[in-house]
């Protein structure tokens, strides 16, 4: 049996928070033991805390954790790697709706000693005929197809061995930047296709280059502290897979075409950002990926 901690990291979730914590409570688990669920609340101004504590008095493996000012998500990750118990490790956003087997599919390749990290597969519930939801899908898609393809992009829910005590605490890009100590001390990563977790992706086109811009520079960032480029970073990787899964209808190429033209200006502005050191430390919500529906 494979026994693991989860942590989640909230800011104002109070919309998403307890259907998360149910859906992780519902998990069909079968190798793998969840044995405690630490959510580290961090500034939050609205019902997330009292929501969490509900939990807590009616399953005594929630335990919650407050940072009293907003600190940014490498800080609050680096709060439950410390408090946590045991040395396999899963870490989420509040504002995540995992499948009731993606925990067991996450952790089942734990079993392998040589395997660190493992990724999940994130499905957007945006709406796909839309543009802003054929962004997103494409985005996604493009993600996976990386993922099957060789690559590696850790996504919204990872899971982790506890071989290192924490991440950068400036960095912008938590997720990314597991990969780089995992991998520089020799394990494997193992992308999960069946671990799926449903997401919402921006719904404006201020809110998709907002988070653009901030990957972007947190990715350069990391690039620089560690020496370590994420498979994303290679835009000749991308633009192949994105030629491979091309729909040539007349509507969709269009909305392709604004879709590279969107990422290009927020990996430009994400460029910038990181020449003038703008710190993304912190960042800014992207407030449309926050309203999902069940």
């Amino acid at each position: 049996m494979l026994t693991c901690s989860i942590g989640i990291t909230a800011y104002n979730e109070e919309a998403n928070i307890g259907k998360l914590l149910q859906l992780i409570l519902d998990q069909r688990l079968q190798t793998v033991a969840i044995s405690e669920i630490i959510v580290v609340a961090s500034g939050c101004t609205d019902h997330t805390e009292e929501i969490v504590r509900e939990f807590a008095r009616r399953d005594s493996r929630i335990r919650l954790l407050v940072q009293p000012q907003r600190e940014g998500k490498a800080s609050a990750m680096n709060l439950f790697i410390r408090e946590a118990r045991e040395n396999v490790l899963i870490l989420c956003s509040a504002d995540l709706q995992p499948s009731l087997d993606a925990v067991e599919q996450l952790i089942a390749p734990f079993a392998d000693p040589e395997v660190a990290m493992t990724g999940c597969h994130p499905v957007p519930v945006n709406n796909p005929n839309s543009f802003m939801g054929f962004a997103v899908h494409l985005q996604w898609r493009l993600h996976h197809e990386l993922n099957m393809a060789g690559g590696f992009k850790g996504g919204e829910m990872v899971g982790f061995r506890r071989v290192f005590a924490r991440i950068p605490y400036h960095t912008a890009v938590d997720e990314a930047s597991v990969e780089p100590i995992v991998r520089g001390q020799g394990y494997k990563v193992q992308y999960c296709p069946q671990a799926i977790v449903y997401n919402k992706g921006p719904e404006t086109v201020a809110d998709f280059i907002r988070q653009r811009r901030r990957i972007y520079a947190g990715h350069l960032d990391l690039a620089n502290l560690l020496g370590y480029k994420v498979s994303t970073m290679s835009g000749g990787k991308i633009v192949t897979l994105l030629l491979k899964n091309l729909d040539w209808r007349p509507k969709q190429l269009l909305w392709a075409v604004g879709v590279v033209a969107l990422e290009s200006y927020g990996r430009y502005l994400g460029r910038r950002d990181y020449k003038n050191k703008r710190n993304h430390t912190v960042w800014e919500i992207a407030t449309t990926t926050k309203q999902l529906v069940e």
